[in-house]
């Protein structure tokens, strides 16, 4: 998989696989709605048409990939936020603050009164089992 597409085609492959195993047809309309539930902080709607056409036609999701980078090239540019899968106190102490903040910020949570990077650390430790295996859920069941 060549790695500017990496992104495109695992997402797109998510969606069609959950589409393939809930519907025995694909519309366009169908893939469109499911897109448009997996995107709904997307700016960028009219591409939706260039994806659910060829998606309910069984297109390779490599082929769909091609043909947006060929008609926009900053879809291939956008990459997923790094995955923390290990919370202890070494790793998380190599993270910038700014980058635990934005770990907190993903669950919805927030630390006033944290002045020190020990304390960002210390919070995420304390809700990371509740929110870690929640996020994964929740991911595997919007596709």
């Amino acid at each position: 998989m060549d790695s500017d597409a990496e992104e495109c085609e695992g997402f797109l492959g998510r969606l069609y696989n959950s589409l393939v195993a809930r519907h025995k047809e694909l519309s366009p309309e169908l893939v469109e709605e499911g897109l448009t539930r997996a995107c709904a902080e997307s700016t960028r709607k009219e591409t939706t048409g260039e994806v659910s056409r060829p998606l309910s036609a069984h297109v390779p999701v490599s082929k769909i990939c091609q043909k947006l980078q060929r008609s926009d090239a900053q879809i291939c540019e956008l990459r997923y936020d790094r995955a923390v899968l290990d919370w202890s106190t070494d790793a998380l102490s190599k993270m910038r603050v700014l980058e635990l903040k934005r770990v907190l910020a993903s669950w919805g949570e927030e630390c006033r009164a944290c002045l020190e990077k020990n304390e960002f650390i210390a919070l995420i430790q304390e809700v990371a089992p509740k929110h870690s295996s929640a996020q994964h859920r929740t991911r595997t069941e919007e596709l």
